[in-house]
């Protein structure tokens, strides 16, 4: 840093620079501003956005498209407080994000007295309790230096989830000498495969199924070695998509399809990589315990919490794929033919959902490998996330965590900047309004996104609730906007389309073309899939 006497602005950044931070998010306050005022000179890029939330959402979506660090700057009180649905979802998507938020300066602070210092909570840094895997809130200047080399680390050692980093304003023009840091790496070990040996032997139809944490390990290719040493199918879920794409054992579809869910039944061992068997993959489990279960994981309680396994290998999900392919001599012929269950069942959901399926095709025709795509809690999204054809890992974004609706379009901001091909955020219309003034931001970020509105008039999948309980519609049609014109109020690129056949194509594949950010408006409404809820097979227990 260019001064000689950092102040405790200057070690933040330091500590961001240090950890290879390329990009924060945030949105600037009276107390955060010495933060701001250092990054000015700092090789990180600060992008302004609109609303602290979407500043997370960013983040968040910047970490899952790029798998690396992603930061968001906001300020005391009421700032920190608007981020809490984006870190929740980043939470429980295991998403390595770091939030740091000003606080009121120590000096003002009376211990359990709220004394209404503005922007003052009794306790700002418990709020992020729920959705944050630890809070790091410095009380001096040399544990500010620690922590702001610390949390980092600490976000992105696995299993990754969000940190809250704390700081008080007073902190920021606080002076001290700065300490050399080390940092520890962590080295990967060879886990002890011997408790699933014989398991792994003794199977005549395994089944792999794999998890963000696969993702997260980058043990992609070690995934497949493992499906081809067994002979097994390989499912992904929604955050581990693309990992095996291309791998002629990857089936491609969700287990809630009936012909891919028998894969599960069907088999003698699951090996389940990067995994916890969530309810939102396995119909709130209620997919039977298989006969046997194997589980890789760092975290040997996250592994058993759902489905009880025979062994566990604890460890990194790229090593321990590795070592079990390694206790395989040669390769087994698959026990069931993958390609002739995809297509079995996609020839079902054809006639079953043709429009749905003509969507499918639309977008995948339009959208190219090198893309993003960040789908919303929205039926086409849903529709995306369990049936698009991810060409590689890292390429889809799903809010499979807690859900979040109106993530997508924020979340895009991030993913824009995370590599080198385009966003393509994919919203219902409701779900857009959540942070529609993002428009500003990509519009003077000059972002490769594209931004693909589905209007229905409404809240589409819960007026299919209402409909299917047999209620009238109530409180799920909506008011929108002219989503053209707002976008063109920007002086952003945008047009409106009917339906999402072939037209919605052709618009989306010269949207996606061009460099600059745009809006798709699609009016159409579709039918959700067989991965929500109300039309999971599988009865309940």
């Amino acid at each position: 840093m260019p001064c000689v006497t950092p102040t405790g602005a200057h070690v933040l950044v330091a500590g961001l620079e240090a950890a290879g931070v390329e990009v924060v998010f945030g949105l600037p306050g009276v107390h955060n501003l010495a933060i701001w005022d250092v990054l000015r000179d700092s090789p990180i890029r600060l992008v302004g956005v609109r609303h602290e939330q979407a500043a997370v959402y960013a983040a968040d979506g910047y970490a899952r498209a790029s798998g690396r660090l992603g930061v968001a700057l906001v300020t005391t009180g009421p700032g920190a407080a608007n981020t809490l649905g984006a870190t929740g979802e980043a939470w429980a998507s295991r998403s390595a994000v770091l939030v740091i938020a000003t606080d009121i300066p120590l000096a003002l602070r009376h211990p359990g007295v709220h004394r209404g210092v503005l922007h003052e909570c009794t306790d700002q840094g418990s709020m992020f309790a729920a959705v944050t895997k630890q809070r790091l809130v410095p009380s001096s200047f040399t544990e500010l230096v620690v922590a702001a080399y610390a949390a980092p680390e600490i976000a992105g050692a696995a299993p990754a989830r969000p940190v809250y980093l704390g700081v008080a304003t007073d902190l920021l023009s606080a002076i001290g000498e700065e300490p050399a840091i080390t940092v520890a790496r962590s080295v990967e070990q060879r886990p002890d495969v011997e408790p699933a040996i014989d398991l792994m032997h003794g199977a005549r139809r395994p089944l792999v199924w794999a998890g963000g944490g696969a993702l997260a390990a980058g043990a992609g290719e070690a995934v497949g070695r493992l499906a081809t040493r067994l002979g097994a199918p390989v499912l992904t879920t929604y955050s581990a998509a693309g990992l095996v794409a291309g791998h002629p054992l990857h089936v491609g579809l969700a287990p809630h399809v009936p012909e891919v869910g028998a894969l599960w039944d069907q088999a003698d061992l699951v090996l389940a990589i990067g995994s916890d068997l969530d309810g939102m993959m396995t119909q709130n489990w209620r997919m039977p315990a298989p006969p046997a279960l194997v589980a890789v994981n760092v975290d040997e309680a996250d592994a058993a919490k759902n489905y009880a396994p025979d062994a566990i290998l604890a460890g990194d999900a790229r090593a321990g794929c590795l070592a079990l392919a390694d206790e395989l001599d040669g390769d087994r012929a698959p026990w069931v033919d993958v390609a002739q269950v995809r297509e079995r069942a996609l020839g079902r959901l054809r006639a079953e959902f043709p429009a749905e399926l003509a969507f499918l095709a639309a977008f995948a025709a339009a959208v190219p490998d090198a893309a993003t795509v960040v789908c919303d809690m929205c039926i086409p999204g849903y529709w995306l996330g369990g049936f698009h054809p991810v060409p590689g890992p890292r390429r889809l974004i799903y809010p499979l965590g807690w859900g979040t609706l109106g993530a997508a379009f924020p979340q895009a901001l991030g993913a824009a900047l995370a590599g080198d091909g385009p966003a393509v955020s994919v919203s219902g219309d409701g779900g857009f309004l959540f942070a529609c003034g993002e428009l500003a931001t990509a519009a003077q970020e000059e972002l490769n996104l594209t931004a693909v509105i589905v209007d229905d008039g409404g809240y589409g999948m819960l007026r299919y609730d209402q409909a299917r309980a047999g209620a009238p519609a109530h409180g799920v049609d909506l008011r929108t906007p002219d989503f053209v014109a707002l976008a063109a109020s920007f002086g952003l690129r945008a047009e409106g389309v009917a339906g999402l056949g072939a037209a919605f194509s052709t618009a989306l594949a010269g949207q996606v073309a061009d460099p600059s950010p745009t809006v798709l408006v699609a009016h159409a409404a579709l039918e959700p899939p067989p991965t929500t809820s109300p039309r999971w097979y599988r009865a309940a227990r």
